[in-house]
């Protein structure tokens, strides 16, 4: 069976010598094995420390085997239960099977009987976990969730030839760019191309976990590690497993999680906050960041080892404002998108639209494109979102120049966009702007907005 020491073992049985016997031979085929002696410190085990299979023995004084099996199906729903009987007691075994149990295994136990059985469950968990991942990543296909390089410039055809070449590898990935550049969008379509495509992408954004917090949310914590932690919870890299584990703005981690990350990084072990219990981890790693992780080195911001362990294959994504003719295609693409979602007529851009588009600089990238659609999707009135439809300071055609503008300057601009937008209806303008009819009227007064474009 393919990694065994993920597949985490409980032993439930009144008879030390039969736990201690079963402990020994798990523990030497390499699973992760815990025993308890009755039902009571079974259920309170898996409280705290979940199991993938249970062997459960029939005859307990207490709570007996089937008693423990429903509600462990209850509390555990996802465990493969596998009942220990005596030949005597076989028709009781039967019942634990029509109530849900996997297989059982009579008394005497043979250990080869018992490796077989055990080899089979821990398959079928394997092959359910996987079936379960695979269902939610058709469903995410169905709603559209799937990622789409958008672009036919030479430096996008570039990017998408980089990025299937390495989706075929397990080779760690570091992505760069400027903000709003969709270094997150190339995470996803490396991992969809890769062979872990069907287990799940995991996303750490570095730049928004707090110190005191980061460590467990990247490595979980044990039930009672510290004030506030009242049940065991799995980090970043154990929900990873299997799959891809994305780090968002590497850049800005702090020293002390550097070293904290290195270690994980290297050794593919990491142990829960509270905990002493070492687990095996299998991810790929893919980063991103905007920072110049090569001055931050020089700068002794970024640990030099730990830059190699990201910088094995760099992708850098460039700025839209060099290249604007991409711009109606990604322009294109989200109006569709989100005309679809609102249930909006809008299915085209005007002349004039597309070129107020391209002149602008989009200092804020893709993200600031996509914003300024959606924005436009929701005031257009017929099939062309047209210039009066764009959010300021691209409406007036004016891209942002170098000159700072007073809050009385963007304030007029935007009154009078808002009020092309809405084709000077001042009662519709103020509901955009969040004020009233009295004060709009005031302000257009006060900024002298010709009255013919206000009814």
């Amino acid at each position: 069976m393919d990694d065994i020491s993920n597949t985490r073992i409980l032993i439930v049985d009144d008879e030390q010598v039969v736990r201690d016997s079963l402990r020994e031979w798990f523990a030497e085929d390499g699973y992760h094995v815990t025993t308890a002696a009755g039902g009571v410190e079974a259920l309170t085990r898996l409280a705290t420390e979940p199991a993938d299979l249970l062997l459960i023995d029939i005859k307990m004084p207490g709570m007996d085997g089937l008693e423990l099996q429903r509600r462990v199906k209850q509390a555990a729903p996802e465990a493969t239960v596998i009942i220990i009987t005596a030949y005597a007691a076989v028709d009781t075994a039967v019942q634990a099977l029509k109530a849900g149990a996997y297989d059982y295994i009579t008394k005497p136990i043979d250990p080869d009987d018992l490796a077989r059985v055990i080899s089979k469950a821990a398959a079928h968990q394997r092959l359910a976990r996987e079936n379960v991942r695979l269902r939610e990543r058709i469903d995410a296909i169905a709603e559209g969730d799937m990622p789409e390089i958008v672009g036919d410039s030479p430096a996008m055809d570039e990017v998408r030839r980089m990025t299937a070449t390495i989706a075929e590898t397990d080779a760690t990935v570091l992505i760069t760019g400027e903000s709003g550049t969709g270094k997150e969008l190339v995470a996803r379509a490396i991992h969809r191309g890769s062979h872990r495509r069907n287990m799940s992408m995991v996303s750490v954004n570095c730049a928004g976990l707090p110190e005191g917090l980061i460590e467990s949310e990247l490595f979980g914590h044990e039930k009672g590690a510290f004030t506030g932690a009242t049940y065991q919870r799995k980090g970043k890299f154990e929900l990873a497993d299997g799959g891809t584990l994305f780090f968002d703005e590497i850049g800005d981690i702090s020293a002390k999680t550097q070293i904290d990350l290195l270690r994980a990084l290297d050794d593919k072990r990491i142990t829960r906050v509270g905990g002493t219990r070492v687990i095996p981890v299998d991810f790929r790693v893919i980063a991103a960041t905007h920072r110049d992780l090569a001055r931050a080195v020089e700068e002794e911001e970024f640990r030099l080892d730990l830059f190699y362990r990201f910088n094995v294959f760099t992708i850098e994504l460039p700025p839209l404002r060099t290249r604007p003719s991409d711009i109606p295609l990604l322009a294109q693409h989200f109006l569709q998108r989100f005309a679809r979602s609102m249930n909006r007529r809008a299915n085209h851009f005007a002349p004039e639209a597309l070129q107020r588009l391209q002149a602008y600089e989009w200092p804020g990238n893709v993200r600031e494109l996509e914003n300024a659609v959606e924005r436009a999707v929701v005031l257009q009135r017929g099939e062309a979102i047209g210039p009066q439809d764009l959010p300021l300071p691209i409406c007036a055609g004016e891209p942002p120049g170098p000159e700072p503008q007073t809050l009385a300057e963007i304030e007029h601009r935007h009154i009078e966009c808002v009020l092309g937008a809405t084709a000077g209806n001042v009662s519709r303008a103020a509901r955009i702007l969040g004020i009233d009819r009295v004060t709009l009227y005031s302000k257009i007064r006060k900024y002298d907005i010709p009255r013919q474009r206000t009814s």
